[in-house]
């Protein structure tokens, strides 16, 4: 059976042979399969608030132009309202038949208030109403990941300003390199997730434009003010291509590399939680709220909530590979495909603040083990180049020799099971006469995280500079 009746607002899944928004060029309705492959309303109705909101925007604006009447324009802010309250309240039935947020939306609207819904869509398309939606929802998730970065960041200052002076190992190849204080260490993440925040925030200046009144792809010919929509939308300008603005999703895929770096900081911290929370180091104790026990081995604390951040990272990373590959091949404007873009976007937007969330919870409870950190600083000869440095400074010797002779004096102490500080000053000129014992002065951590002067350096001096300096930074953040 056909039907050449194909009101958009009217039919419904209990009338299959009428489509329900494709309009007078298809007669039949899709099959079953076709529906549930096209429909995008089960994750696209998380784009609502955003969706009324350009709506109640679009509608002000043709009122404004004389495109639609005010009273018209009235009826239809006041019904969006009801929709939201609607959805909000859980009332709200969306619709597979409809496809998606857009006509769900537009669909109850007209039930509310009856022929004036029909003259909302008047001088835009889904094309553009799609694209103006999702900036939106993105950023909203860079101004929420920038906040959540900025959580983490109070956190770790905080574990600094603590243990600015505490000596710990510092690491290359996981191998003990030279003594660092944990504050310094704290602090490194801290200038990680700065530039996270930095990245979010122009992923947000760069999409910042509005794509409403860009229409199907070539713009429309009604007589639109796309600068009013764009500033009662909070964008800065409208954008300025047509055919881009409702054909590119590289604001979501900047969203997405910043998203992906970003976790892959985390990831990284968490690597370090995992390890440092082993017998094996037993340099800090996560707190019971973010660990889990065994169900067979009774004397297990399990550090599960950092191995799954560290897992995040591979989720994040998926999002943003899988949305490269959808758009890498398409063809201006709009394509279907495009419709793949917004799961990705949303698991990786819910996975990032999880993550953000949880890593601020450990650090936050965190309790550190300030002497297995000292005795672990002053293991595997890790003042070693602070003895190659004296040789360079004190005796002349240029770096190469002085390298050479500090190896030869780390086989000697590691060949008698003892650290540098632990060799006599007749065993340290039996390979070069030149040292005298004010070697000594260097060879304990804590003089040599305190000689690490230079600016970004390790010296407590220096860790709380930057400590003030991001305490500084925070108050412009209140």
């Amino acid at each position: 059976m056909t039907s050449d009746r194909t009101d958009p607002m009217t039919d419904t899944p209990e009338n299959p042979s009428a489509n329900t928004m494709w309009g007078g060029r298809f007669a039949a309705g899709p099959d079953a399969i076709m529906e549930a492959i096209n429909a995008s309303i089960g994750f696209d109705q998380r784009l609502y608030a955003q969706d009324i909101r350009g709506s109640r925007a679009h509608a002000a604006m043709l009122a404004a132009q004389g495109i639609i009447s005010p009273s018209d324009a009235d009826a239809i802010g006041k019904g969006l309202l009801t929709v939201l309250s609607e959805i909000e309240g859980g009332g709200f039935r969306f619709q597979t038949a409809l496809e998606d947020i857009h006509m769900n939306v537009e669909a109850r609207l007209k039930e509310l208030i009856g022929e004036p819904a029909g003259r909302l869509h008047t001088a835009r398309s889904r094309n553009d109403q799609v694209a103006t939606d999702f900036r939106l929802w993105v950023r909203d998730q860079c101004d929420a990941a920038i906040a959540a970065c900025r959580a983490l960041i109070r956190a770790l200052v905080t574990q600094a300003d603590t243990g600015a002076d505490w000596v710990m190992p510092g690491f290359t190849h996981l191998q003990t390199a030279q003594p660092v204080t944990w504050g310094h260490h704290m602090m490194a993440y801290v200038e990680m997730l700065g530039r996270d925040i930095g990245r979010f925030a122009d992923a947000r200046a760069r999409m910042n434009e509005c794509p409403l009144g860009s229409a199907a792809l070539a713009g429309t010919g009604f007589p639109i003010d796309r600068e009013a929509t764009a500033a009662a939308l909070g964008f800065d300008r409208p954008t300025a291509n047509s055919l881009d603005a409702v054909s590119d999703r590289d604001f979501a895929l900047e969203f997405l590399s910043a998203a992906a770096i970003c976790a892959t900081h985390l990831s990284r911290l968490a690597e370090e939680l995992v390890i440092w929370s082993s017998a094996q180091f037993r340099f800090v104790a996560m707190s019971d709220r973010w660990s889990t026990g065994s169900s067979i081995m009774p004397q297990k604390r399990n550090p599960d909530a950092a191995e799954l951040i560290r897992a995040k990272i591979g989720r994040i990373l998926g999002a943003a590979v899988a949305l490269f590959t959808v758009m890498k091949g398409l063809p201006l404007a709009y394509s279907k495909d495009m419709q793949e873009d917004k799961e990705q976007v949303f698991d990786a937007a819910d996975t990032l603040m999880l993550a953000l969330a949880a890593m601020t919870g450990m650090i936050g409870d965190l309790t550190v083990n300030r002497e297995r950190l000292e005795a672990a600083a002053s293991s595997g000869f890790s003042t070693a180049t602070d003895l190659a440095d004296w040789l360079v400074r004190e005796a002349g010797l240029p770096f190469r020799d002085a390298h050479h002779a500090t190896g030869a004096l780390v086989a000697m102490a590691e060949s008698r099971g003892v650290d540098l500080p632990e060799l006599t000053l007749a065993d340290m000129q039996s390979v070069n006469s030149a040292i005298t014992a004010q070697v000594f002065d260097v060879l304990g951590v804590h003089n040599s995280v305190a000689s690490r002067q230079s600016y970004g350096g390790t010296a407590p001096d220096q860790v709380r500079r930057q400590i003030a300096r991001w305490k500084g930074a925070m108050e412009g953040w209140e």
